[in-house]
């Protein structure tokens, strides 16, 4: 005989389901069972109940608190277009920085163990500083020249190439487009472009891998910037544009003039002013070609418009033409990082961590877990 659970409570049932983003009339009339629990006609189950936390994505002990759990993210998010910042994201934002902030304390942990030191470049910098020497530092501490890119033979070879050194500097890069390995739970692009997470030991940076890569790069530089400031952020950076923050303004400065230097771009844009031509040169997209010119006022921001939502919509017409298939375990490399995935396995290694958790920090299992240690690590 299956075992009921007596008294739940009717307001943590239904904040669980509007926290999960669902109308509660909706919920009900897909779900009548849970109706009938909040009425009090009939009592669920244990295994009813433990469904349906799994819908909602919420843990199971919360069923029995009194009231609910005040839940915040550890950063500010800033919206483009605002001033100020929030701390309400959608629940598969909020688990997507629990799940890196958990990897955050346990490297930091396991790092402080190791007595590793602190990264001298964190916080080094500050709102009054002026951007072009923030970015010197940043290309001093990557151990990169001005024209670095032009060594690479396209963009895409230029992001994974600055991805790789950003992580020899003991920064971890992480790119998903889903919660986990969830695929029926995609991080809107409009909501999260990327965040960051700053500490001293082992910075996180995220970045949504459902956006155009010709925007990843971007984001990327300007989640660096918070690195060099630091200071903890997340933002959705509409149309590439930062919010009307004085430190986003200035990591959005950052950022373009690290991939774009002014004088190198204002001395070619007075003999070439093709987008094409100009991103083959620099090795970024188009789009942040457009975004520079925005910059040094060269365009008007309805010429940037235009150019970039034509661009994006071009990207998604032909992502919804592509097949969604790929190589798991070099997608794995992305959503876990090489960095990150290393100190893991060490950890492991040396019996400082358990299978378990390993599994659970890198959201790679058994056989899964062990073919990519040993196959696709390195």
């Amino acid at each position: 005989m299956s075992t009921r659970v007596e008294n739940i409570n009717k307001n943590i049932i239904e904040w669980a389901i509007v926290r999960n983003g669902n109308s509660i009339e909706e919920f009900y009339a897909q779900n009548p069972n849970v109706e009938s629990w909040v009425k009090e006609d009939k009592n669920p189950t244990v295994k009813q109940l433990e469904d349906f936390t799994h819908k909602v994505h919420v843990p199971f002990g919360y069923m029995f608190l009194e009231n609910p759990p005040i839940e915040n993210i550890p950063l500010p998010f800033f919206r483009t277009g605002s001033v100020n910042e929030t701390n309400k994201v959608s629940l598969n934002v909020f688990h997507t920085i629990q799940n890196i902030l958990d990897r955050q304390n346990w490297l930091t942990e396991y790092l402080n163990e190791l007595d590793f030191p602190n990264l001298n470049f964190i916080g080094k910098y500050n709102i009054d500083n002026n951007y072009k020497v923030i970015v010197n530092d940043i290309r001093n501490i990557l151990k990169l020249e001005l024209d670095w890119a032009s060594k690479h033979n396209s963009w895409e070879q230029a992001l994974d190439f600055l991805t790789n050194q950003i992580e020899e500097a003991g920064i971890i890069v992480t790119f998903n487009g889903i919660v986990g390995t969830n695929t029926r739970r995609v991080i809107d692009v409009n909501e999260c472009r990327g965040f960051v997470l700053v500490n001293s030991k082992a910075p996180f940076l995220f970045i949504n891998s459902a956006d155009a890569k010709a925007a990843q790069m971007f984001t990327l530089i300007h989640e660096l910037a918070h690195v060099w400031l630091g200071e903890s952020a997340g933002f959705d950076n509409q149309n590439l544009i930062p919010a009307n923050n004085p430190v986003e303004i200035l990591c959005d400065k950052v950022a373009a003039e690290f991939l774009v230097p002014e004088i190198i771009f204002m001395n070619k844009w007075e003999l070439i002013q093709d987008f094409r031509i100009l991103s083959r040169i620099f090795k970024v997209s188009q789009i942040v070609i457009a975004r520079r010119a925005l910059d040094l006022n060269l365009i008007t921001k309805n010429n940037f418009l235009e150019f970039y939502n034509q661009y994006m919509a071009d990207f998604k017409f032909k992502k919804s033409n592509q097949g969604s298939g790929g190589n798991f375990y070099a997608t794995a490399r992305k959503r876990v990082s090489l960095r990150f995935a290393s100190f893991v396995n060490n950890a492991v290694k040396e019996n400082k961590l358990l299978y378990r958790d390993a599994y659970k920090l890198t959201n790679l299992k058994g056989e899964t877990y062990n073919k990519f240690v040993t196959e696709y690590l390195y």
